[in-house]
């Protein structure tokens, strides 16, 4: 198994996505999300299913047997974006089927809790943990925008919006977004979209950014981190630093694997927890299957987490640090979601 194999890792977490596609119709119109009232835990349960299942797909296209960071929220995020600009109701119908949802009005939901989560301005400095989210559209300055889209964009997604000039300058926009992408994630991430990504054809670009910055509710004291042997999954090992503590710890055993959840300390907000989840297989060679036992039973998450401290014997988790980036548009390419709206679709997310 790879120390840096897990998707979940210690203090610092930022992950940012981004699509760029390329509209074929003048006028783009779209209606203000309604407010009806739904089931929105049901509605956040199926989103949960869906980022496992799109974890799937990146696993299987871009990161088998390798290390990656991947932020599921950020492509939805993303894509709820591009669904509301969609008039044609099949296509319409079809990018919902594809993130899991019976309708605009579900999405807009989702998005509107993850938004109260991580607030465009940014989570309060309370001692919790830092959260923030940019949004950004940026379209073609020949196409011709109703107000009402540019009111979406601005007051309900809280994004910046701009009509600029691909035609000419598209790689003076690259630059542009690059830098935003770099701002609002404090220079970890400095290159979003590579060269050549954006070109004089394009016609918009929508994208994200989430930042999250946490410490844990009990600290590891730093005297205690050794370095120990790690297996990897070819069979070898390696020797990287681990941290330990002889405290109590949320884990719990079931059928092949473990499952640790490390809290992290919680400021004045009251109505929201954040916990990192480490998943181990008994087996050594066991992490492929329970990657796939994750990612294809509906509910996994929800099902299997720690409810209470036990005491334990040996506690070791290993340091380490994962960047990753890959055009997510040819990880989701038999959703043929790429070919129907004819997009790019890249992700590049950091992990300390």
């Amino acid at each position: 198994m790879d120390p840096k194999k897990k998707k979940q890792k210690q203090k610092v977490r930022k992950s940012q996505a981004i699509t760029c596609p390329s509209f074929s119709r003048k006028d783009l119109v779209i209606t203000s999300p309604s407010h009806a009232k739904m089931d929105l835990q049901e509605a956040t349960k199926k989103q949960s299913d869906v980022a496992m299942f799109l974890t799937r797909k990146v696993i299987s296209a871009v990161a088998r047997n390798s290390n990656f960071v991947f932020s599921p929220a950020s492509i939805n995020a993303v894509l709820t974006m591009v669904a509301a600009t969609i008039e044609e109701e099949t296509l319409r119908s079809f990018v919902l089927s594809c993130l899991g949802s019976s309708s605009s009005d579900e999405l807009y939901a989702v998005f509107r809790e993850i938004s109260s989560i991580a607030p465009v301005n940014g989570s309060k400095n309370d001692g919790g943990p830092k959260i923030a989210a940019a949004y950004g559209v940026w379209m073609e300055q020949s196409i011709s925008v109703k107000p009402s889209l540019k009111d979406l964009f601005e007051n309900f997604f809280k994004a910046t919006f701009a009509q600029v000039d691909f035609r000419f300058k598209a790689e003076k926009v690259r630059v542009k977004v690059n830098e935003l992408a770099s701002n609002q994630t404090n220079g970890l991430i400095k290159e979003l979209l590579p060269p050549g990504s954006v070109k004089s054809d394009t016609d918009c670009i929508y994208g994200n950014v989430l930042y999250f910055k946490g410490t844990w509710q009990d600290k590891f004291e730093k005297d205690l981190t050794t370095n120990e042997e790690f297996h990897l999954l070819n069979d070898t090992s390696v020797s990287v630093p681990f941290m330990s503590s002889d405290e109590d710890q949320y884990i719990e055993a079931y059928d092949g694997f473990k499952v640790l959840k490390l809290p992290f300390r919680r400021g004045s907000d009251s109505n929201h927890k954040f916990s990192m989840y480490f998943y181990l297989p008994d087996k050594k060679d066991g992490l492929d299957n329970l990657v796939k036992k994750m990612t294809s039973t509906p509910g996994f998450v929800d099902n299997h987490i720690p409810r209470s401290k036990v005491e334990v014997g040996e506690f070791r988790i290993p340091k380490f640090k994962i960047e990753f980036g890959f055009e997510a548009s040819k990880a989701f390419k038999e959703l043929k979601l790429v070919d129907e709206m004819k997009i790019s679709l890249y992700h590049k997310a950091r992990d300390q």
